[in-house]
């Protein structure tokens, strides 16, 4: 690999910036692929580069179909989860996301909820959560999910995720709930944001205890962030 390459592998990684590394596997050219240009020495065609970003989309590496000659390794960087609320439902929420590959991070003010008794081997923020996410600048592998049915806490970090490019925004609450949600952030000017917000939030599976309603949730962000929203 020649060193201004692996310099900018290096710079997309830290910057969280997914992208794929297509090698020719004859003579060892290459090309990486952010944002839909290639840099290198590979020349790629369109139907190369349509091809790639469908493996970076699936997050999926191995031989081009369209050449088999081919490899692309693709580096996307791991999904996050920010949930807002350390309330029942995020404790069975949080490691259920950490086996299915998340980076969780749980945001409440309230020590007395958010606390590594209550949640072990999570990432815990005690700051307000739009101080939180800010800091955290929440991108397009990132999950956002509010809990605390308190608008105090929830909208404002409702904010700061539609104001980002989060492939997922959830908030807990009944329909009454949220179309008074929608009301309060229409006000502030994100009415053509708010149908971003999954409300209530979760696959109807049916359950109702905070188990059920953490599995459904975390089935509903598996589900979009592969591309099959309903």
């Amino acid at each position: 690999m020649k060193a201004d390459i692996l310099h900018r592998l290096i710079a997309l990684r830290q910057a969280r910036s997914p992208c794929a590394l297509v090698t020719r596997i004859i003579d060892g050219c290459q090309s990486l692929i952010a944002g839909g240009s290639p840099d290198g020495d590979l020349v790629l065609t369109p139907a190369h580069l349509e091809q790639i970003a469908a493996r970076l989309a699936a997050d999926k590496s191995g031989p081009l179909e369209a050449d088999p000659g081919l490899f692309v390794r693709v580096y996307a960087p791991p999904s996050r989860l920010f949930v807002v609320g350390a309330v029942h439902i995020a404790q069975f929420l949080a490691p259920m996301a950490t086996m299915a590959g998340f980076e969780v991070t749980v945001i409440d003010p309230r020590r007395a909820f958010a606390n590594a008794d209550r949640f072990p081997d999570v990432e815990l923020s005690d700051e307000w959560p739009d101080e939180a996410m800010a800091k955290r600048l929440p991108d397009a592998q990132t999950a956002v999910v509010t809990l605390t049915h308190d608008p105090k806490l929830d909208d404002p970090a409702l904010v700061v995720a539609l104001a980002s490019p989060a492939f997922y925004i959830g908030a807990l609450g009944s329909r009454r709930t949220h179309a008074q949600r929608v009301e309060r952030l229409t006000a502030e000017g994100l009415g053509e944001q708010v149908t971003r917000i999954h409300a209530p939030v979760g696959l109807d599976l049916g359950g109702r205890s905070p188990a059920e309603i953490a599995v459904s949730v975390l089935a509903q962000i598996v589900m979009v962030k592969h591309g099959h929203d309903l």
